[in-house]
């Protein structure tokens, strides 16, 4: 598998993967975290434009997507309970997979790792799928953070202390 930075172009294969992580977190038991419509169109597009969306692929199909950034996300700024640490973080929102490839967290997880030792993530308490998968990959739950629309979300963080 291989991560590049999606573009414009790339907006026809993202979509579907979308899609079909709506559907599966609605048949987990998991059908508000993203609803019918989330993420939007304009948010895939402004992740585009800041250089901050990633396209995993597989014999060049594209199987995962998900979002990346180094440095401070507003709504992780409160929380109730406590990060692992206060040091400089990058982080993941909006993973997805089309469901063909097995591994795309991982993947992630070893792209982001090149950037940087310390992760932070959230996702929908109802979203049992992540939660195992996070707790697997070495993540801690801190606690809880509000997004934008108010509704809360389980924040995790992973930090490898380097040798």
């Amino acid at each position: 598998m291989d991560i590049r930075k999606a573009k414009p172009n790339d907006l026809e294969a993202i979509l579907p993967i979308y899609a079909y992580a709506r559907q599966q977190m609605a048949k987990n038991g998991n059908p508000s975290q993203w609803g019918a419509d989330k993420p939007t169109l304009e948010a895939i597009q402004q992740d585009i434009r800041q250089g901050i969306l990633f396209l995993v692929e597989s014999c060049g199909q594209a199987v995962g997507v998900f979002a990346f950034f180094l440095g401070e996300e507003p709504t992780y700024q409160k929380i109730e309970g406590k990060w692992l640490n206060s040091l400089p973080y990058g982080v993941i929102h909006r993973i997805a997979s089309n469901g063909e490839q097995k591994g795309i967290l991982g993947k992630c997880l070893q792209f982001c790792g090149t950037f940087t030792n310390n992760i932070r993530i959230d996702t929908h308490e109802q979203n049992f799928v992540m939660r195992r998968l996070l707790e697997k990959n070495g993540f801690q739950e801190c606690g809880t953070v509000y997004v934008e629309d108010n509704t809360p979300r389980i924040a995790f963080q992973r930090y490898a202390k380097e040798d």
